[in-house]
């Protein structure tokens, strides 16, 4: 790039930094708070079932909570662990259920994916529990971990999707998940990385939770 500089721009306006410090009465706050915030109260539960309706024909309106700094840092934390999702521990609560006749498999073989899925028990699929590949099996999936979402569906879901072997019937183009790292437990672990991201810390818990008292509901940003 030479010797061009990048320039940050603020996707949080002057007036809404205004208008926040006016209402919270802090002349310090600043527009990462002010993003954070925002982050959080659309990851909550409450705000997408009181604003549903709206959500389908407009933008989002952000209410302003009288919890605005408690939003804040479970918001921070969100973050971190969404955008660090490759850095965070493996869920450790997710059991492999591994055949015994694949002990002697190669590693790469045993964690290579061809498709992952969802067992069926009576025509109903089972989310509790995925079918990693024809040696492992993943039980003890927990169903809150599905309420991260990315879009319409669940990251795990967008996972399981998006990790499979495929060849475009057009070009003859090979998409194979198991050569996008050496290790050949790298899908795995990434899967169980989002099931964390989803599960979430314990300590992110104002989301979880009722907006309280609203200053002014309907005052979009």
């Amino acid at each position: 790039m030479g010797n061009e500089r990048c320039e940050r721009v603020d996707n949080i306006t002057n007036a809404a930094l205004i208008g926040h410090r006016a209402v919270y009465n802090n002349p310090n706050t600043v527009k990462d708070e002010i993003f954070y915030y925002i982050y959080s109260i659309l990851r909550s539960p409450e705000y997408r079932n009181l604003f549903a309706s709206d959500l389908k024909k407009s933008l989002p309106c952000i209410p302003k909570v009288q919890n605005f700094y408690g939003f804040v840092e479970a918001g921070r934390k969100s973050t971190d662990l969404h955008l660090n999702h490759k850095k965070v521990e493996p869920y450790g609560g997710i059991l492999e259920e591994v055949k015994p006749r694949s002990l002697e498999i190669p590693l790469r073989e045993l964690y290579r994916v061809a498709k992952m899925e969802f067992p069926r028990v009576k025509g109903k699929v089972g989310r509790s529990t995925i079918i990693y590949n024809t040696w492992i099996t993943l039980p003890n999936i927990p169903e809150e971990a599905y309420r991260y979402q990315l879009g319409a569906r669940s990251a795990i879901e967008w996972i399981i999707d998006r990790c499979q072997f495929k060849t475009d019937k057009a070009s003859g183009i090979v998409n194979d998940p198991n050569d996008w790292a050496d290790n050949p437990r790298y899908i795995i672990d990434l899967l169980k990385r989002i099931v964390t991201d989803g599960h979430g810390p314990r300590d992110i818990a104002v989301p979880q939770q009722a907006l309280g008292r609203k200053i002014a509901v309907k005052e979009a940003l």
